[in-house]
């Protein structure tokens, strides 16, 4: 067995939304690389490993035959009428040639994931080309065509049998909405979506209230934080939450979605996390020692990600790597003066933290108030 794997493919580049759009696939070959550079790959126990493009089937276990339809007619180059109405031929999610297929790429590496460590031979498997968790079942969004979670999620469910429970965790700055609504009906997956609040943040959504609804009510956790959430709040509301709802749950498998776009130096969120900070909610998801699956996410800024998405699965390998990154590809992290971890952190005045850690409190206590009950704490 493999301690890890990472799920890459040059084929990821292919998602690919344009030069102005913001989701730039060049942050995949950038997490490759680094990784490549610092050595990690390691035949007998950390490997890498090709997706292939996910057939129509697993596509279907979340989302509707006239969307997977449309999304591949589009992407063929045929005329569709109101493609908008799919979400399709937006701003935030363009058509471009190819779409149906490099979308089911990022599907196929995260059931990959899931297969590998289903079948033992990872213990934990990391699709970096995934984490596409806006997209819903007749359309795209928030640059998402197909929701590789959700999908892989419900793979393992049905490949696991009926008593099997999976847990999903979303550290993205966004809310994890296409996945909360791909099982809001469910108390087979428990889905926690720790976020930037939707009163400021696409998609608008995740406040603590949306708790689920008919056998699915409890199962759905949300934990909105304000703008400027610092290291120390962020992963105190973390631990409040997620921990304890993890072990009452007791889930087969975990599937954390690890979006770096929670970093201070994103551009589009407005969060305040340092590397340290993101590595120690890794490290709380790590822990947890339930069978793990890791996909990646949002993450706009092309010093951030690549460093930590490799210090994530650092953690998933059991490595300590050092912080001087390696000189073949160290010049493209000028802005950290080549380190692998932040030197610094934001820092807030004193009035805005105030402000951030009573939003994270109010949230933790909605929590407990309305999801713990249900989980018997």
């Amino acid at each position: 067995m493999h301690r890890a794997t990472l799920i890459y493919s040059p084929r990821f580049a292919t998602y690919s939304m344009g030069e102005s759009h913001p989701l730039r696939p060049e942050r995949l070959d950038l997490t490759f690389k680094l990784l490549h550079a610092y050595g990690v790959f390691d035949p007998s126990r950390i490997n890498w490993q090709e997706p292939q493009v996910a057939d129509k089937q697993l596509l279907l276990k979340v989302h509707s035959k006239e969307y997977v339809d449309v999304t591949r007619a589009l992407g063929e180059g045929k005329s569709i009428s109101e493609p908008w109405r799919y979400g399709l031929g937006t701003p935030d999610n363009p058509v471009f040639p190819g779409m149906y297929e490099a979308s089911a790429l990022c599907v196929g590496g995260s059931v990959l994931a899931a297969d590998l460590v289903m079948e033992g031979k990872s213990e934990v498997a990391f699709n970096i080309g995934g984490g596409l968790h806006h997209a819903h079942r007749n359309r795209a969004a928030g640059f998402c065509v197909f929701n590789d979670p959700a999908i892989a999620i419900a793979h393992i469910l049905e490949r696991s049998g009926g008593d099997a429970r999976v847990a999903y965790i979303d550290i993205d700055a966004h809310h994890g909405d296409g996945v909360q609504e791909a099982f809001y009906d469910s108390d087979r997956a428990l889905t926690i979506s720790v976020h930037e609040t939707g009163r400021y943040l696409f998609p608008g959504t995740g406040s603590v209230e949306e708790t689920g609804i008919k056998d699915g009510v409890g199962y759905s956790v949300n934990v909105p934080l304000s703008p400027y959430t610092d290291d120390e709040t962020y992963l105190w509301a973390f631990r409040e939450v997620v921990p304890p709802l993890i072990h009452a749950f007791k889930p087969h498998f975990v599937l954390s979605q690890l979006g770096a776009d929670t970093h201070y130096r994103d551009p589009l969120t407005h969060l305040a996390l340092s590397t340290a900070g993101y590595t120690e909610a890794v490290k709380t998801i790590r822990a947890l020692g339930a069978k793990w699956i890791a996909c990646g996410g949002g993450g706009y800024d092309l010093q951030v990600v690549p460093r930590a998405w490799t210090l994530a699965f650092a953690l998933m390998a059991d490595l300590d790597l050092p912080d001087e990154i390696p000189a073949p590809v160290a010049g493209h992290y000028s802005d950290t003066k080549g380190r692998l971890r932040d030197q610094e952190r934001s820092q807030p005045g004193p009035e805005l933290l105030a402000g951030v850690r009573a939003t994270a409190e109010r949230a933790v206590e909605q929590v407990k108030r309305l999801i713990f009950p249900h989980h018997g704490l």
